[in-house]
């Protein structure tokens, strides 16, 4: 999961490098934290978050197929 965030996040923002993604590991729910640079954080956000929630969407749907809950958190 934590790879397909930062391929996804990489793709969209003008610094790839400044990307990083942490993950925080439950039991249950996992939680990825995902860091870009300030510049960049509106391309991740997009308009009216639509971008942000799509790539939820997606994680969602591939933790689904491990059955494993995951959780995107855009950190500033």
């Amino acid at each position: 999961m934590k790879d397909l965030i930062k391929f996804i996040a990489q793709a969209l923002v003008d610094l790839p490098d400044e990307v990083s993604v942490t993950e925080v590991a439950g039991n249950q729910t996992s939680v990825l934290e995902l860091k870009v640079a300030k510049e960049d954080l509106g391309k991740i956000i997009g308009r009216q978050g639509r971008t942000a929630r799509s790539i939820r969407t997606l994680l969602s749907a591939a933790s689904a197929k491990v059955k494993k809950r995951t959780v995107l958190e855009i950190i500033e």
